[in-house]
């Protein structure tokens, strides 16, 4: 077996976490919200705290996030798994996503679901290509984990979604 058949072999037996990315428009006359299901991310810093999501280059969100400066992160419970769906199977380049789910305008005016179990706003301090995605580092800035759960939305729970855009 050759080391990159190894290598998905071993990352497609992984049940990652799941999260909803969120942004808007870079000014505040652009109202754009912008949303995506992602499972490429991962503290990478406890001191100083960082955080990493990579963000597909053909997602919306990705063309959103380009000129944006924070990002929003949120971890759903799998009692919301619709949320991940609609995030996960859905384009912004066609749908509205935002027109179907609860949210209201948090932090820097970010889209913030209101389904979320917790969530946090992250500066974007640096964009990096990373292959197909480009990773974006994130220090918190803000976020609400009252409603943390160890019930959320992973891999395995959306495996099957037939995803908006192909990575």
């Amino acid at each position: 077996m050759s080391g990159s058949e190894a290598f998905e072999e071993i990352v497609a037996a992984l049940n990652y976490p799941m999260f909803v990315i969120t942004t808007k428009g870079a000014t505040d006359d652009d109202e754009t919200a912008a949303g995506c299901l992602v499972g490429f991310a991962s503290q990478t810093s406890i001191n100083p705290p960082r955080f990493l999501v990579g963000l597909s280059k053909r997602n919306h969100t990705f063309r959103i996030a380009e000129h944006s400066t924070h990002l929003a992160v949120h971890v759903l419970s799998r009692k919301h798994l619709e949320i991940a769906q609609l995030f996960g199977s859905e384009t912004g380049d066609e749908v509205d996503k935002f027109a179907r789910c609860a949210w209201e305008a948090g932090p820097l005016g970010l889209p913030i679901l209101t389904d979320a179990s917790a969530w946090f706003v992250g500066r974007i301090l640096e964009r990096f290509d990373v292959g197909d995605h480009v990773g974006h580092l994130l220090e918190p800035t803000d976020g609400d984990a009252a409603d943390v759960s160890r019930d959320w939305v992973s891999f395995a729970d959306v495996r099957d979604l037939a995803p908006g855009h192909e990575a």
